[in-house]
């Protein structure tokens, strides 16, 4: 988790600055120094008013009194709700293409690739929790677009393992009869992790456990014989 945060500046000044970034032409607000601080106030209080009460139900008077800001100014950032998720889908989404581009720049070998990917989505879910829960549990109340935005991001994660479960298949190193289906199993463990905190932690189950577990286990699958230990 130390090396992945330092790695990957996905909280912090650093982080809200990215969001900015990837905002700012939408806000009126164009000094950086004054929309990181609201901002962070912004996304802060959403993700408190959507756990307490669910995003549909969530107004924007309730989002500037929980973020103290004023309607004037929360509109400074925010046109509506439907752009408040699509910033919130999108800062994932690009977190999460960071990640793998930088891991297919290293040219990893394929299990070196899939301990780093696996390993990794399980830092960004402890790192990037509020945003994952938000768009894994609040997409049915979404507009239909946003919805199929939301769903590409567990598609595109997909798509990166069965790339490397085919290049290791190619090269001799792993047996994959259906990588499809088997992509997919491995998504719904990490899944697991965000969707089903409580158990974990009442199980004393730590990060470094699980990913360990699903890494260990896919290698089984793919009759891989080279395990990493962490």
């Amino acid at each position: 988790m130390e090396a992945f945060r330092a790695a990957w500046p996905f909280e912090g000044e650093a982080f809200w600055q990215t969001v900015f970034e990837m905002h700012k032409d939408k806000m009126q607000i164009k000094n950086p120094r004054v929309a990181i601080v609201n901002l962070e106030k912004i996304f802060t209080a959403t993700f408190s008013l959507t756990t307490e009460k669910g995003f549909q139900a969530m107004s924007l008077r309730d989002l500037s009194s929980e973020a103290q800001i004023s309607m004037g100014g929360l509109y400074s950032y925010i046109g509506s709700k439907e752009d408040l998720a699509g910033v919130i889908e999108g800062v994932l989404r690009a977190c999460i293409d960071k990640v793998v581009a930088g891991l297919n720049q290293a040219n990893l070998e394929p299990v070196d690739f899939l301990r780093t990917l696996i390993f990794s989505e399980i830092y960004m879910v402890e790192v990037l929790r509020p945003w994952y829960q938000f768009c894994f549990m609040e997409v049915k109340g979404l507009p239909r677009s946003q919805q199929q935005q939301t769903l590409e991001l567990e598609l595109r994660f997909e798509e990166s393992l069965i790339e490397v479960f085919e290049k290791g298949a190619a090269s001799g190193v792993f047996q994959c009869t259906n990588p499809q289906l088997l992509a997919s199993q491995v998504t719904a463990q990490l899944e697991q992790w965000h969707l089903k905190q409580w158990k974990f932690k009442l199980r004393g189950v730590t990060n470094d456990d699980y990913a360990q577990f699903i890494f260990d286990n896919l290698m089984r699958c793919l009759r891989c014989e080279t395990v990493v230990g962490p």
